[in-house]
């Protein structure tokens, strides 16, 4: 019988995992100084961000203030505030966000600026450690209204990538959506836009696997907002067509002139985070920001495996995967594998000179293959040897084919 050489590459990765880079505000409880009719504390962390109705506010009163417990301390990298979108009046001025363990005064993370109303505004707070995120403002009798209060453990990701676009329009470059801007004076000085074309994406690169949880996108403040609102946002590991195969976190809808939306991915892992829009149109984002965790520091082991086969290895590619998925992780708590390339059918060659690569996955004499009782599969067990792990995975095949052959280290 003619045999066909299989050629295929696996790649396993041993992860690490990292702090969350959840919006921590979702898991805390909130009081305020006082409260204006029904805007209670906790509107400010209901996911809220443009809905004036549904924003805390304190009444008019000196030094008003709105407290979050996060339960437990944190290191606290940002906090985001979304203002009140209306002409309340005295809601407007300065205030200060404070992050500690105390209930009397904490160090000062920011000071907020008298914000435009309905923005939304990121503040770094380097690693600030606390439990207690306190918005406070002194002076006058005023009132203190907060649309949305977000905390992150984690950074924005987005700000340590690479970024490209399908094409740029005059200066609004694909860099200007992760600069940290969300609006200015001038749109072409911190807003990305492609040009009009069909499907136009634009692609951010984090340089590493994260598993990410939260994008947030920024419309650009002065017209088009249709230019923003319909995308899909993708996130995975794949290049192909240039990452716009990769799965699907949401598509952006909802925002208006200038506003900023948060989206939920749930945990989706990945290291590409595209946008695109289906049609010929413009793509247009003033901001860009990733939420999620490191998977931390990886191992690596690519495997070559050749296999000896009188069937369709490459039909059988995800059963192969899963089984040896299944007995590596009774070993390794935290453990992908995932092929880098899929098999393909190549003519029988001549045997490499194994002596090239060391062996990492060797096959005892062929056992006897033991034939079920509806005479359709076979199952062979096999020993893989990978330094420090010794597994024995059982692979079941169709009665026709034989997996059964050499691995090499590459």
């Amino acid at each position: 019988m003619d045999k066909l050489i299989h050629l295929i590459l696996l790649s396993c990765l041993v992860c690490i995992p990292a702090s969350s880079g959840e919006n921590l505000a979702l898991k805390g409880t909130v009081t305020q100084s006082s409260t204006y009719l029904t805007h209670g504390a906790q509107y400010a962390i209901d996911g809220e961000r443009y809905r004036d109705e549904f924003c805390s506010t304190t009444a008019k009163e000196n030094n008003p203030w709105w407290m979050l417990d996060l339960l437990n301390v944190y290191n606290i990298s940002r906090v985001i505030i979304t203002a009140h979108g209306s002409s309340l009046e005295e809601t407007s001025g300065a205030a200060e966000i404070r992050i500690g363990n105390s209930l009397i005064k904490n160090p000062t993370c920011a000071v907020i600026a008298d914000p435009l109303p309905g923005n939304t505004v990121s503040y770094s707070c380097h690693g600030m450690e606390g439990r207690y995120v306190n918005v406070l403002r002194s002076g006058p009798p005023s009132h203190l209204s907060l649309c949305e209060v977000e905390v992150y453990e984690t950074d924005n990701l987005a700000s340590k990538g690479t970024v490209t676009q399908s094409s740029t329009y005059l200066t609004r470059v694909a860099q200007h959506a992760v600069d940290g801007v969300r609006d200015g004076q001038d749109i072409g000085t911190y807003c990305s836009s492609t040009s009009l074309e069909s499907v136009p994406w634009w692609r951010l690169d984090l340089l590493d696997v994260y598993e990410i949880n939260t994008v947030i996108i920024s419309a650009r403040p002065d017209c088009c907002v249709v230019q923003t609102n319909g995308a899909e946002i993708l996130i995975g590991n794949s290049l192909e067509n240039n990452g716009n195969n990769n799965p699907i976190c949401a598509v952006t809808s909802g925002l208006l002139l200038g506003h900023t939306i948060s989206y939920s991915c749930g945990v989706m892992e990945g290291r590409y985070v595209n946008l695109f829009i289906p049609g010929s149109i413009v793509l247009s984002l003033c901001e860009v920001e990733v939420y999620g965790k490191f998977l931390g520091q990886r191992t690596k082991t690519f495997l070559r495996l050749k296999f000896s086969s009188s069937g369709d290895v490459a039909a059988e590619s995800d059963d192969i995967l899963h089984q040896l998925q299944s007995a590596l992780a009774s070993h390794i708590s935290v453990l992908k594998v995932s092929w880098t390339q899929h098999p393909k059918k190549e003519e029988e060659k001549e045997e490499e000179d194994t002596r090239k690569y060391p062996t990492v996955m060797c096959c005892q004499d062929r056992p006897r293959p033991h034939l079920d009782s509806n005479n359709m599969t076979l199952s062979y067990y096999i020993n893989i040897k990978i330094p420090q792990w010794r597994v024995n995975v059982k692979i079941i095949t169709c009665e026709t084919t034989e997996y059964m052959y050499k691995t090499s280290y590459l």
